[in-house]
């Protein structure tokens, strides 16, 4: 299965894509996780973001692909434990559509991002950097691909 993060930021710390690709390579070939990130919108100081929001709606929804799930990762969408999101992957590994998980800029989604998301899913309920969130869902799909194996990482 063929799993993309779309996520708004072109230039991580070097701990981030380090991170980022370790967990990556870990996934192997049965979940292909490969990155495609998106220039961020212009923004000025005191001026109001809703276009550079529009710009990246725009860029983001061009770079997902017809038929993927997409899942949109906002605070504020459906919160799940480990175990609840190895199920979930389980689930969607044996439908068998290639997913898509997509990460906003500062300010958010577009709201035409949202209405086009499969799911809303929220990592954690505090608002994570954006760049830390590539490290996190990484980890996350390791984790849960591990539960799935029956392999020792997750020990909980």
């Amino acid at each position: 299965m063929r799993v993309r993060l779309i996520a708004v930021g072109t230039r991580p710390p070097s701990w981030v894509s380090q991170g980022y690709e370790d967990y990556a390579r870990r996934l192997g070939p049965r979940l292909k996780l490969t990155l495609v990130a998106i220039e961020p919108g212009r923004r000025a100081a005191h001026q109001d973001p809703r276009r550079a929001i529009e710009a990246e709606g725009r860029k983001i929804l061009a770079a997902v692909h017809a038929g993927e799930f997409v899942v949109a990762l906002d605070e504020h969408g459906t919160a799940m434990d480990t175990r609840g999101f190895s199920d979930w992957l389980a689930a969607r590994m044996q439908a068998g559509r290639d997913l898509a998980f997509l990460v906003g800029g500062p300010d958010g989604f577009a709201p035409e991002v949202r209405a086009r998301a499969d799911l809303l899913l929220s990592l954690s309920r505090l608002t994570l950097p954006h760049a830390l969130v590539r490290v996190v869902l990484a980890e996350q799909l390791y984790r849960a691909l591990s539960i799935l194996a029956h392999h020792p990482y997750h020990r909980a």
